[in-house]
């Protein structure tokens, strides 16, 4: 089993690599792109747990090590 972790700057924290990132694909003609968000995202391998324990686990991987919850915010998802 596997759990895909999903990891982004909450909206109100600026994100100048997005903003890099959107000055960039505009120079490159995609104006139509107002704004970019840029995140992290993990694959955790999971063995010998049970889907509920597995999600008590990545959430508290995600809140302990992946994260800094002043600033991120996170959503993950267990994959079989």
């Amino acid at each position: 089993m596997k759990a895909h972790v999903w990891v982004m700057l909450k909206p109100t924290v600026l994100d100048p690599q997005g903003q890099t990132i959107q000055h960039a694909l505009a120079s490159l003609g995609y104006a139509q792109v107002k704004g970019v968000r840029q995140g992290k995202f993990f694959v955790l391998e999971l063995n010998g747990l049970s889907r509920e324990d597995a999600q008590k686990q990545v959430e508290k991987i995600a809140k302990d090590v992946l994260t800094n919850p002043v600033i991120e915010h996170f959503r993950y998802e267990i994959v079989e």
